[in-house]
């Protein structure tokens, strides 16, 4: 598992504040990782999953330092969505 994984999953673990969340999403991060995020709150893994993000290592920093927002990403094509778009705008809101 890559650095930049494991600095993510801690980071987003912080964000939800042990809250978990409401489904199962995960985010490729290209050329790093998988990171799944779930009722348990986020973890490196590869599990399926109700929706998948994609994005590059950039991409995915911005909007996990509140730099880039995922709708933004998503409109600009930097974040692909493949699944549940309900699913991905509530996490969107967790993520804001």
């Amino acid at each position: 598992m890559s650095d930049i994984v494991n600095a993510a999953v801690e980071a987003l673990n912080k964000r939800l504040d042990g809250q978990g969340f409401d489904g199962v999403a995960k985010f490729v991060i290209e050329g790093e990782g998988n990171i799944v995020i779930d009722e348990n709150g986020a973890h490196a893994g590869d599990e399926p999953a109700d929706v998948t993000l994609t994005a590059n290592t950039d991409t995915f920093q911005q909007i996990l330092e509140g730099d880039l927002n995922p709708t933004s990403a998503f409109m600009s094509g930097r974040l692909a969505v493949d699944g549940d778009m309900g699913a991905a705008m509530r996490l969107g809101g967790v993520l804001s």
